[in-house]
């Protein structure tokens, strides 16, 4: 903006510089003048000598002023050089020509230096502009990224640019950042460039407006008034896109690393809790088996030791799913490699869900009682149990429960159906991730959120994938596929 200042000052002086530079090439043509006459020049000699004035105005003043100089050129040297001396004959056609040349060399060559002017100020605007920006890239890289760079932003242009007023809205916080005048009436004028979608000068207000773009996501609009160029505004869009990018990505960022360590802090808890409760759980369990053996327990009193024992024998299963949890996730727990019968995997795990599929029947489709994988067997009818027990916990009541098993191109898959509410799309994926719960699901039954993630990592432990889909006619389908030589040692 310097460069502009000084093209503002330059053109408030042009008067003083038009009769300076006139008044100059006058004094040469006289002193000029004089010396020929004195020293009996030819009029070849002095017409040369007038020329090189000529053009010397031309370069330095313009071409008005090399016309007034030429003209007193002209009479000068029809006056004092061409015959009869010191008498003007305007009419002689000499006279006529040597205006003419003179005249043509003073457009030509002002023309020449008025253009070689614009280029020399055009390059000086375009390198004062290309130190602006870097001095902004370079800065903006400085910012705090941990506030909104929007009021940051706003300061450091109008500062580095010397503008008049910025204004930026960041459409991600959905605020807008000014720094500047700007009047009542213009504080939204950012976000209504974003509202618009579209570019524009407004040559009355003096303001750019320009869309901040993300690759081809809109992220928010920037406003400038001041003496900017149009290339300059848009490469300042771009850097401030640029920067509210970045710091979209680094709160992303931060999200992703925050919830990571709080699911790391959950999990150790829970995986302490789980090793905390082990001990006082066996305990109790042994003391429930000898209350069995004491005998002479009313009917009340053997109630209340079944549902004992039944709670304990739940609360054991649920501490055992969240230390395996924990070491498949820290990769600790070593899996076997066992030759396992479909039809005896599926018997295990309705064996360990009895008393606990309520009023659904399970129906069991296996094609080929030939029908093996190779695997963990305690992992994967841990596996197959956390489907019953999903299936009959969120099954309409009265509703079959249907398991199915079948091979196809060297794969084993397993499904376990049932009638239920349709898991919402959105869901299908994240019920696989540990804690968390379908909101459809919270308000059916009491769950921890844990189960489908241990299905989920004992199956990718064997090398296999677990899936489910879900829809309102068909009901909802848990699938996990495994490969008949299970999981490859590494």
């Amino acid at each position: 903006m310097r460069n502009a200042n000084l093209v503002r000052r330059h053109a408030q002086a042009r008067p003083l510089h038009f009769l300076g530079g006139t008044l100059v090439g006058c004094w040469l043509v006289a002193l000029v003048t004089f010396s020929g006459f004195v020293l009996h020049f030819s009029p070849s000699d002095v017409g040369f000598l007038f020329l090189l004035i000529d053009v010397g105005v031309s370069i330095l003043c313009g071409f008005w002023q090399a016309t007034l100089v030429s003209i007193l050129a002209c009479l000068c040297l029809d006056y004092f050089f061409f015959p009869p001396l010191l008498r003007f004959t305007l009419n002689d056609p000499q006279d006529w020509i040597a205006l003419g040349a003179f005249e043509i060399t003073a457009l030509v060559v002002s023309r020449i230096s008025s253009r070689e002017h614009r280029s020399s100020q055009e390059a000086s605007l375009q390198r004062a502009t290309m130190e602006h920006l870097y001095e902004l890239s370079r800065n903006t890289l400085l910012i705090n990224m941990r506030q909104r760079p929007g009021p940051q932003l706003v300061q450091l242009i109008v500062r580095i640019f010397s503008l008049e007023a910025v204004a930026i809205f960041d459409a991600d916080s959905s605020t807008s950042d000014r720094a500047g005048a700007w009047r009542d009436d213009e504080m939204e004028l950012a976000k209504e460039c974003f509202l618009e979608g579209q570019d524009g000068e407004d040559s009355r207000a003096r303001t750019s407006r320009r869309l901040l773009r993300s690759g081809d996501e809109l992220v928010g609009a920037i406003v400038i008034r001041g003496n900017l160029r149009p290339l300059a505004a848009n490469a300042l869009a771009s850097l401030t896109a640029i920067t509210l990018d970045r710091h979209k990505s680094l709160e992303k960022e931060s999200r992703i690393e925050a919830a990571h360590q709080s699911e790391r802090l959950r999990t150790a808890v829970l995986d302490s809790l789980a090793h905390a409760v082990k001990t006082p759980l066996t305990a109790i369990q042994t003391a429930a088996a000898g209350l069995e053996e004491v005998g002479r327990l009313n009917a009340a009193q053997r109630d209340l030791l079944t549902l004992v024992e039944e709670e304990s024998t739940q609360l054991s299963t649920l501490c055992a799913r969240l230390l395996q949890t924990a070491k498949l996730e820290a990769e600790e727990l070593s899996i076997r490699k066992d030759d396992i019968a479909i039809s005896e995997l599926v018997n295990r795990a309705l064996f360990e869900r009895r008393g606990h599929m309520g009023d659904h029947e399970v129906q069991v489709a296996i094609e080929g009682s030939e029908l093996t994988v190779r695997g963990d067997g305690e992992l994967l009818v841990m596996a197959l149990e956390q489907y019953l027990d999903n299936a009959a916990k969120y099954a309409f009541a009265g509703t079959p429960v249907k398991v199915a098993a079948w091979e196809s191109h060297s794969e084993v898959f397993i499904s376990v159906n049932n009638k239920g509410p349709a898991i919402p799309i959105e869901d299908r994926e994240r019920i696989f991730q540990r804690f968390y719960r379908s909101k459809g699901a919270v308000n059916m039954a009491a769950g921890t959120g844990i189960g489908l993630s241990s299905v989920k990592m004992a199956i990718e432990a064997h090398r296999g994938h677990a899936w489910v889909i879900s829809n309102p006619n068909e009901g909802t389908t848990f699938y996990l596929s495994l490969t008949q030589e299970g999981r490859k040692e590494h």
